[in-house]
């Protein structure tokens, strides 16, 4: 994958909101904290810990939001993590209790982010997870349950084949379950505007500033190009995007390649035949498809999953074929942009937060495994917590799960994982 140093020349690059360019690092700094990456966890993270009276420095390799925080599918959805349950033997049924209801946390934090500081993102409530099997529709119903046990304060709804047209203009699907506590957003502008943010609490913000090396100690020296950052605190937030800046951790999450395209501008009667009530939706493949409208009334359309780190040569040629099994009508459509990132994936689907061994004073985030736009925002409100001392025993509960490393280093573990999907994908077409 091409690394540049502007963002991706995605949908959300070209409605972006005027943003200011924030300069590089140079010479010597000291903060509380560093913060290593410039996306989601990263920008959050600097603003729990600057509302907490620490002073913070942020290095981002390229531009603020940049990675997958700047280029997802805008999907803004409960939960976090997957299967809890497996879970139990190391945090109990009380800690997998508080791991689900900080799951619709998560959501939360992002709510009241928007709304306390006016950002504008096209924040627009309404989700669904759609049925491609009539036993996938019995599962959501459990998950109502089970929501609903836990006190969830939204609508949910199950919309079975009769009335799925209520929600989505295919032919391909059973049923589903509304959710209007999630929903879905502009993923730059909200980190653009969480820069904004933290740069008005008094983080300092710095681009294109890769870092180059840490010198480990009860004091951190972060180093780049051309400067340094001293620092009692690291917090490494690169994710995917990690790139052997910490053998311990990139062992532990994979980069995997995932694309959206966006059609032309459909118009509000057109687009709303494709999505009546403007819900992000998702099915429940291995391989999934999620897709949504944008404010000016384009269909985002997302999904694949690659894991040799190489974009297809044609990303609309690639991904086009998937909108048109959904949505045949959209043939004679336009696609005006085409772009992929990398998601962090773990080995149990759980993100990754916690503290290293070998050096209690650098904590990180990582491998929200496709889920990330409300999960990084936890992970930022658990460290924190836990970086500023307040010790409510939340971040322990995910800091005490044990990661694997993927097996066959950095060479074998992407072929190996992508034959696992594989037998997955078989599976579902049994």
């Amino acid at each position: 994958m091409i690394h540049s140093a502007q963002h991706a020349a995605s949908y959300y690059a070209a409605s972006s909101a005027p943003h200011p360019d924030y300069s590089f690092l140079q010479g010597e700094h000291s903060a509380d904290v560093c913060i290593v990456g410039g996306g989601y966890s990263g920008l959050n993270t600097a603003i729990e810990l600057a509302e907490r009276g620490l002073s913070v420095i942020l290095l981002e390799a390229r531009k603020l939001g940049w990675g997958a925080s700047g280029r997802n599918g805008g999907q803004l959805i409960r939960g976090v993590g997957h299967g809890l349950e497996q879970f139990l033997p190391v945090i109990g049924e009380e800690g997998v209790r508080s791991m689900m209801l900080m799951g619709l946390e998560a959501v939360q934090i992002v709510r009241e982010r928007v709304e306390k500081h006016a950002i504008a993102c096209d924040l627009t409530w309404g989700y669904c997870d759609l049925a491609n099997k009539p036993a996938e529709l019995l599962g959501f119903a459990e998950d109502a349950e089970e929501l609903r046990s836990l006190g969830y304060a939204h609508e949910l709804r199950l919309v079975g084949k009769d009335d799925i047209h209520s929600v989505v203009g295919a032919d391909c699907y059973v049923g589903g379950l509304v959710d209007m506590g999630s929903g879905h957003l502009h993923p730059l502008n909200l980190a653009l505007g969480e820069a904004a943010v933290a740069s008005r609490l008094g983080v300092k913000l710095f681009e294109q500033s890769e870092v180059t090396r840490v010198d480990y100690g009860p004091e951190v020296q972060v180093h780049t190009a051309q400067g340094r950052v001293r620092a009692k605190t690291l917090v490494l937030c690169c994710n995917a995007y990690l790139n052997g800046l910490n053998r311990e951790l990139g062992g532990k999450v994979l980069p995997a390649g995932s694309y959206i395209i966006a059609t032309e501008p459909l118009g509000e009667e057109r687009a709303r035949a494709l999505l009546p009530q403007n819900m992000a939706v998702c099915d429940q493949r291995v391989a999934l498809d999620y897709y949504r409208l944008s404010a000016d009334h384009r269909l985002l359309f997302g999904g694949a999953c690659h894991y040799s780190g190489r974009d297809p040569k044609d990303i609309a040629a690639y991904m086009r074929p998937k909108m048109l099994k959904v949505f045949p009508q959209l043939a004679d459509v336009r696609i005006d942009y085409q772009w992929g990132g990398m998601i962090g994936i773990g080995a149990n689907r759980l993100p990754q937060v916690g503290r290293l061994a070998s050096q209690p004073n650098v904590y990180y985030a990582q491998a929200y495994s496709g889920h990330g736009l409300n999960a990084t925002h936890l992970a930022a409100r658990l460290l924190g917590e836990a970086i500023s001392g307040q010790a409510s025993g939340r971040f322990d509960l995910f800091a005490n799960v044990p990661h694997i490393t993927f097996p066959g280093g950095k060479h074998l573990r992407s072929p190996l994982l992508a034959l696992g999907m594989l037998w997955h994908r078989l599976k579902e077409l049994i």
